[in-house]
């Protein structure tokens, strides 16, 4: 590559980055922006009056720290749940024959492409009948388990050898211990992938929480948040500082496991 080709490719890759990273960097000046400065006409990028009053007033105005702890509820139990069961189903169908795996297994590609928004109705009068409005158990339950997790742990799974578990079962290993001993520690980078995608659909979701949670104590971050878009007016000011902590865990989480999340796509067949 010649000099011109590589100030062109990093000029490139340095402006890709700008407009990735451009509206967050935006978020987090802001947040410690008063409120007429937001709303200022050209807007200013960097704060004149810098504040953290805004994040004092929003804890102030909202339980910031109960729909903190019940995010980090939901998310957990979501992450491991779908660790879990999604490995297991996809070590069925990916090493396992029984009647009708392929057609079960169809059903599941085709749930992937059914939206969420079309299946919410049915899955609310379902809570709704079983009496879990309002509770962790009702905002949990319709993503215990999830379709794309299902087929990533299945991609990841199959390309293990069978000599592996051809040889734990002449030693008299059962398949749950085949499981458990070899399957399980054998999957690192895609249960990573699989656990950080989970948790930032858990942490980010807002529209099934805004229908099952009906009482504060039980809203999660992003439904919390709401509050501050009301009949008096958005607060921006409040806004920009709320979603500064509601990234806040994911950037972490993120840098934690990047490289583990990109091993996991190259090993997943996801492109």
């Amino acid at each position: 590559m010649t000099r011109r080709q590589r100030l062109i490719t990093y000029t490139g890759l340095s402006l890709g980055l700008l407009l990735v990273i451009g509206p967050f960097l935006w978020t987090a000046l802001s947040s410690v922006k008063p409120e007429s400065e937001i709303r200022r006409n050209p807007p200013t990028l960097w704060p004149e009056s810098f504040t953290l009053g805004n994040f004092t007033e929003l804890f102030e105005r909202v339980n910031i720290g109960g729909a903190f702890v019940n995010s980090v509820i939901v998310a957990l139990v979501l992450v491991v749940s779908n660790v879990l069961l999604c490995t297991m189903v996809g070590y069925a169908f990916a090493k396992l024959e029984f009647r009708g795996k392929n057609l079960v297994f169809g059903l599941v590609m085709i749930q992937m492409a059914i939206p969420a928004i079309v299946l919410m109705i049915p899955q609310f009068v379902l809570i709704a009948k079983l009496g879990m409005v309002n509770t962790f158990v009702g905002i949990i339950l319709p993503t215990l388990v999830g379709p794309l997790g299902i087929f990533m742990m299945r991609q990841f799974i199959t390309d293990l050898p069978d000599e592996l578990i051809h040889a734990a079962r002449v030693d008299g290993a059962r398949e749950f211990r085949i499981f458990f001993r070899i399957i399980l520690p054998l999957c690192g980078p895609p249960l990573a992938t699989l656990g950080l995608i989970t948790f930032l659909g858990a942490w980010n979701n807002f529209l099934w929480p805004a229908v099952v949670a009906q009482s504060e104590s039980m809203y999660t971050l992003p439904v919390a948040l709401n509050i501050l878009n009301g009949h008096e007016g958005t607060h921006y000011n409040l806004l920009v500082a709320g979603s500064v902590v509601v990234i806040a865990p994911i950037l972490f989480l993120f840098v934690f496991l990047q490289r583990f999340f990109v091993q996991g796509i190259a090993t997943t067949g996801i492109k």
